[in-house]
């Protein structure tokens, strides 16, 4: 593929290029570029959010490039601070390390073994002695670290922020130096630590990075980042049944968002909304499971919902509680799919005749109901829960 081609191509669903000029005379070199990206440990799951970058990475290692994946077991006990209106918990080194134990195979679902170099940033930040941490520190100003906007937020609603967190983006930054990387990959988030990449590599007399940003993946709420820490996430090594039973739970317009940035096209308009989250779903579980496996999961799926043999069907659980059906109904949603629904919203879920118990249709909004385990309450065409 000629350069220019490449760069046509890598654009492609790209937030943001910082440059494209630059990245364009990088690739008319001719030589493989050295393209990072840094995932933290921070739980033991890589989610469909990390999937934006790691595909993007892909898409570099087919046009012959190299890509180098950054571990953070040191950054991770740390935790970005991109976005947060709070200090992350501070996680210890054997909980980082006992993190990222599947990383490595969980990101290969993806990436090409064959064209990956995997590192840890502690392979260096744990060489480091304190005199070189305080040069390190030097390079950045206190004024620089104030601009971003997450501090910014903080010291407006006087929330804390902690000395450490301040090392974030210096300790990201300095990855790029130890690996002389030609790209940086990351979501919209990123845009500070990587630039801070770019200031330290030119210090250091190296060619700066090119900056290319992911947009931000939704969760299942529609609203927040995917997060583990909020619940609202699809992990890659979450089973074929759980997965797809996830994406089938989304919003049509949800959806919509979906397929362009996890299948890399849009959605079919034509297509019934019921039939393209079928094939949301079962593309995106034969990917990181097999064709196989999604057609056993979809099958599940229909024997569920589509052929109402809820009782045999592996769903999750409901502890048995005495509540007004409103209430419960907002709870499930809350506690067990992680969506927000208003009391007006299940108050119509109860009308339109969407919610049964045991097969019995729930259709008054002031009913008091006495859960009893094994009792099956559904909530709509593709949620329900065992009531444990």
């Amino acid at each position: 593929m000629q350069p220019d081609e490449s760069l046509d191509l890598l654009q492609r669903g790209t937030a943001q290029l910082i440059s494209e000029r630059e990245l364009l005379e990088k690739l008319r070199r001719g030589r493989p570029l050295r393209v990072k990206l840094g995932v933290d440990p921070t739980s033991s799951d890589i989610h469909l959010g990390h999937t934006l970058a790691l595909r993007k990475l892909r898409q570099f290692q087919d046009l012959g490039h190299e890509a180098i994946l950054i571990i953070g077991d040191f950054t991770a006990m740390i935790g970005d601070p991109s976005g947060q209106s709070a200090t992350r918990p501070q996680l210890t080194h054997f909980e980082v390390l006992q993190n990222a134990q599947t990383y490595r195979t969980q990101a290969l679902k993806i990436l090409d073994a064959a064209r990956t170099r995997v590192v840890f940033n502690g392979d260096w930040f744990s060489k480091m002695a304190f005199a070189e941490i305080m040069h390190l520190n030097s390079r950045v100003t206190l004024q620089q670290m104030l601009q971003r906007e997450d501090f910014r937020n903080r010291i407006d609603t006087q929330q804390p922020i902690r000395a450490h967190e301040i090392q974030y983006p210096i300790m990201q930054g300095w990855d790029s130096v130890m690996v002389e990387a030609d790209v940086e990959l990351g979501g919209t988030d990123q845009l500070f630590n990587i630039l801070i990449g770019r200031d330290l590599q030119r210090e250091e007399g190296q060619e700066q990075q090119v900056v290319m940003l992911l947009p931000i993946l939704e969760g299942l709420d529609g609203t927040k980042k995917m997060s583990k820490s909020l619940g609202n996430y699809i992990g890659v090594n979450d089973a074929p049944v759980e997965m797809l039973g996830k994406l089938m739970s989304i919003s049509d317009g949800l959806m919509a968002r979906y397929y362009p940035l996890l299948l890399g096209r849009e959605l079919d308009p034509a297509l019934h909304p019921l039939e393209a989250k079928k094939q949301l779903a079962s593309e995106i579980v034969e990917t990181y499971h097999s064709r196989e496996a999604a057609q056993n999961a979809l099958g599940d799926w229909i024997s569920r919902f589509s052929e109402k043999r809820l009782g045999a069907a592996d769903l999750p659980s409901f502890r048995a509680r005495s509540a007004d059906l409103i209430s419960i109904i907002v709870t499930v949603y809350a506690e067990v799919f992680h969506t927000a629904k208003s009391r007006t919203e299940a108050r119509r879920l109860i009308e339109q005749g969407s919610v049964q118990l045991n097969g019995a249709k729930m259709r008054d909004p002031k009913a008091h109901l006495d859960l009893q385990r094994n009792e099956i309450l559904r909530l709509d065409k593709t949620r329900a829960v065992r009531i444990a």
